[in-house]
């Protein structure tokens, strides 16, 4: 196999994981059921375990996060499977919450979707 993803897909997944985390995106129900798939499910950076729906009836909220994702790494595992890693810095108030993401997201008819994600906060 090779291991190398396309400069296309490069972006469009880059593209997906920040809309994650853009108000506009991540709280636009029908946008989400599109991104999420059936079996999508979320370790938490709280060590909640959250499935697709709990992700999907979340109350819109304030989204203060840095973009582009700082430490952003995209590898494929196969043809149509993709790890997509990266570190987030989300603002609370004066508070800032960092954490190592992964994303597992898989193509299908042309369309990633994210299978998996987990969160793990860490002190700089």
């Amino acid at each position: 196999m090779d291991n190398e993803i396309s400069d296309s897909d490069r972006a469009i997944l880059q593209q997906l994981e920040e809309e994650l985390w853009l108000e506009r995106t991540r709280f636009d129900r029908k946008y989400m059921e599109k991104i999420l798939a059936d079996d999508f499910f979320e370790f938490g950076r709280s060590g909640r375990i959250h499935n697709r729906e709990n992700c999907l009836s979340h109350a819109a909220g304030t989204i203060d996060a840095v973009i582009p994702l700082p430490n952003l790494a995209i590898r494929l595992l196969t043809a149509d499977v993709a790890q997509v890693t990266y570190d987030s810095e989300v603002a609370y108030g004066s508070n800032v919450e960092k954490s190592r993401r992964s994303s597992i997201w898989s193509k299908t008819n042309e369309q990633w979707q994210l299978r998996f994600h987990q969160g793990t906060a860490f002190d700089s």
